[in-house]
């Protein structure tokens, strides 16, 4: 990470007191900077930020982002992410903001996030969300909560 370069992950979080657009609408025209970031790849300390955000194990969230534990161990000898990587970072940032939005409170969101629902074939949808198309299905489960439909 640049000197003097924000942090990734707690961008998607919405701001106390502050209303924010949905951050699903606002996602297609995510600025290039952070598009160039995504493709240099994030320093791990965004990795690190979302496991204290999500409060899971490090092997499971690796597992979350497509990364075996000894992949994970290099990472933290490198402290670089891929793109691949950053990217599935960046997605779960975006859901936890979201889940945020929804829910309120960042406990209300992680327990939200961790448990089991019929919406996401009886996962958690953080688990569902491996996957780009779990993610939008996640993102849409969440709207209609928003909006009171079932």
């Amino acid at each position: 990470m640049q000197y003097g370069e924000p942090p990734v992950v707690a961008s998607f979080l919405p701001a106390p007191g502050v209303p924010c657009p949905r951050l699903q609408e606002a996602a297609p025209t995510c600025p290039p900077p952070l598009v160039e970031r995504i493709r240099s790849g994030l320093p791990l300390s965004e990795f690190q930020a979302l496991h204290d955000l999500l409060q899971i194990p490090e092997d499971e969230l690796g597992r979350f982002l497509g990364m075996s534990p000894a992949t994970l161990h290099r990472r933290k000898k490198s402290k670089q992410l891929t793109s691949a990587e950053s990217e599935r970072i960046v997605r779960f940032a975006q859901l936890f903001g979201s889940a945020m939005e929804v829910f309120e409170t960042t406990a209300a969101a992680r327990s939200w996030l961790k448990t089991p629902n019929p919406g996401t074939a009886h996962e958690s949808p953080l688990s569902y969300a491996d996957t780009e198309f779990g993610a939008r299905e996640v993102e849409n489960l969440l709207g209609r909560i928003e909006h009171g439909v079932f």
